[in-house]
């Protein structure tokens, strides 16, 4: 196992320009096994100013806390300086992000002093090529109180070994919370925030390049809105969602939950009724 400890977080542009050259140039890792690496920042400090940024663009409260979605958001810094300095055997922008799981077992209050860290998972069969995690921690003085897997799918030939994907929760009498406008921009201003300017979430012009009609808004971003929507979340909570059809904006959707022993919901388009996304918070 490779670790790695940094003072700070890694500055996501710093990556990009190796994203872009992956388009020309493949990895040259001819053996498809992720490295044994950890990247740890000993010492992180939020920076309230950012924090609120982040907390206006998805609606949380500005309280005093920290989301756990403010912490995947600053684990991605670590993710990036991982696919680009460790022998990643993948393309990063042929990756698709399908789920993502948070966890705090407290509030995190904004002064505190974290650390942060962040390891790859295991790769494993899926029915459209491969998966992997991301495996993301933060203690404070030793205590964890966040937890984290981001899981991305690598687009292959079919494995036909039965992959793990999470079980359909039964269908339920879902009620609408609130239906909401998505506008064109968000994927800019929220990318000037979280870092994360991936080209299909910033222009029509840039994801047509890629292969999409319009601009998707960011994932990290749609689910980090629909908790907030929720309303007040427990002190110790699981927020596991499965991404499902990308979000092309501008557009309208409609969120919809469910609240029986824990807390259900979908996020769907208006005009069609076809998900973005669905999953669950689990008091802890």
């Amino acid at each position: 196992m490779s670790i790695r400890h940094f003072d700070a977080l890694p500055k996501p542009y710093k990556a990009y320009g190796k994203v872009i050259l992956s388009l020309i140039k493949k990895p040259k890792v001819k053996t498809k096994t992720l490295p044994q690496a950890e990247y740890i920042v000993d010492r992180l400090n939020i920076d309230e100013k950012h924090l609120k940024a982040y907390n206006d663009i998805c609606t949380f409260k500005n309280d005093g806390t920290v989301p756990a979605m403010y912490l995947a958001v600053l684990a991605q810094s670590l993710q990036m300086s991982m696919m680009t300095e460790e022998p990643f055997p993948f393309a990063l922008l042929g990756m698709v992000h399908i789920r993502n799981v948070v966890r705090q077992t407290r509030k995190i209050i904004v002064d505190e002093v974290l650390t942060l860290s962040c390891k790859f998972g295991e790769l494993r069969p899926h029915d459209k090529g491969q998966q992997f995690d991301f495996i993301t921690a933060a203690s404070v003085n030793g205590e964890q109180v966040y937890s984290g897997v981001t899981t991305y799918l690598v687009r292959g030939k079919a494995i036909t070994a039965k992959s793990d994907k999470p079980k359909e929760t039964s269908k339920q009498e879902y009620q609408t919370k609130q239906d909401w406008s998505i506008p064109e921009n968000i994927g800019r201003r929220y990318a000037a925030i979280s870092g994360d300017v991936n080209l299909i979430h910033i222009h029509e012009y840039t994801a047509k390049a890629f292969g999409f009609k319009r601009a998707i808004a960011h994932g990290m971003w749609t689910k980090a809105r629909s908790l907030a929507a929720l309303g007040d979340l427990p002190d110790a909570y699981e927020a596991d969602v499965q991404f499902k059809l990308p979000v092309f904006i501008p557009t309208k959707v409609s969120l919809q939950s469910v609240n029986d022993s824990n807390i259900r919901f979908e996020l769907h388009d208006t005009k069609t009724g076809k998900p973005h996304l669905s999953g669950q918070v689990i008091a802890q």
